[in-house]
């Protein structure tokens, strides 16, 4: 395989939207992106945590900062869960600079509540800017890339999602954002089925990092205070290089897959798949699965929250 320089850039003439770039996670993969010499449409709608006071400052203060490396950016504090604004934005990239390669979906808040506590508002807020708002940028997005396709023009594009542990673990308190999560990574993979005949790859991570949304977690409160020549691995940086990769010539033919990237760790997330199986080959009694299904789950590879009385190693019974 061929070795690379560590300092080669790697997306020289790229053109690259972030959403969510303003802070945190989504604001180290612009300046990643940027510092491999790849145009950078900075989005933020510059609501708090929450989805509260919107403001440009924060996408314009990401865009001064490549800017002042010599980089070229420009600001969008368009609404990605509005319909109009998620268009606008990827007109952005096109009216700027001719062309999209790579869409990196960020965008997100928070309205963490048990179910028994959640209002359907939200609910719906959550869903709407994570899973809505991602797949709005997606659309208008394969809309133009379609067309280039149709028109003759080969691709080789990208998008990149952000799905969360939330979402294909699970986290309580998070059932609204961890089933936005969990429905991003299912229309990763089936956006990289649809879209893989015009040149797109559509992929996602699952990050661990410190961000707006995680600093007040009791796990994330050993790392705010570490000095700064010490590696954090939680680090909202640690992200990009990952993200910027996959934005790469490098992953070409990569699709529909999603990565756990948190610190120095990358992982290749496995989807929901078939494991232990019974068949009786005639119709269940209800009786019968009494003993099969506590079998079936003690011989899974995941657990989950249910505590099976048979052995892991026992024989399946049918």
């Amino acid at each position: 395989m061929e070795r690379r320089s560590p300092m080669e850039r790697r997306c020289v003439g790229k053109v690259v939207i972030v959403t969510g770039a303003g802070r945190g996670i989504g604001r180290g993969e612009a300046l990643e992106f940027a510092r491999h010499g790849a145009r950078v449409v900075v989005n933020d709608y510059g609501v708090d945590v929450h989805g509260q006071g919107p403001t440009s400052e924060a996408a314009n203060a990401v865009v001064e900062e490549i800017r002042a490396m010599g980089g070229e950016a420009v600001a969008n504090a368009d609404d990605v869960s509005d319909p109009a604004g998620a268009e606008r934005l990827i007109a952005t990239a096109l009216d700027t600079w001719g062309q999209l390669d790579v869409l990196v979906n960020n965008a997100g808040i928070l309205r963490d509540r048990t179910l028994a506590n959640m209002s359907v508002d939200e609910w719906d807020d959550v869903i709407r800017v994570h899973l809505r708002g991602t797949f709005l940028t997606m659309h208008h997005a394969a809309v133009h890339w379609k067309a280039q396709a149709k028109s003759g023009a080969e691709q080789d594009v990208r998008v990149i999602n952000t799905s969360s542990h939330s979402g294909l673990i699970g986290n309580p308190g998070q059932s609204n954002y961890g089933a936005a999560k969990a429905g991003i990574a299912a229309l990763t993979i089936i956006a990289a089925q649809e879209l893989q005949r015009y040149g797109v790859a559509v992929n996602a991570i699952s990050p661990t990092a410190l961000s707006r949304m995680t600093e007040d977690r009791p796990f994330a409160q050993k790392y705010v205070d570490l000095p700064e020549d010490t590696f954090n691995a939680i680090a909202p940086g640690n992200v990009a290089p990952m993200v910027t990769w996959l934005g790469t010539d490098a992953a070409r033919g990569i699709t529909g897959r999603v990565f756990f990237v948190a610190g120095g760790q990358v992982a290749v997330a496995e989807p929901w798949q078939e494991g232990p199986k019974a068949d009786k080959g005639a119709r269940w009694e209800v009786a019968e699965l009494d003993d099969v299904v506590p079998d079936l789950l003690a011989r899974a590879r995941y657990q989950g929250w249910s505590k099976p009385k048979v052995a892991p190693d026992a024989p399946a019974k049918v």
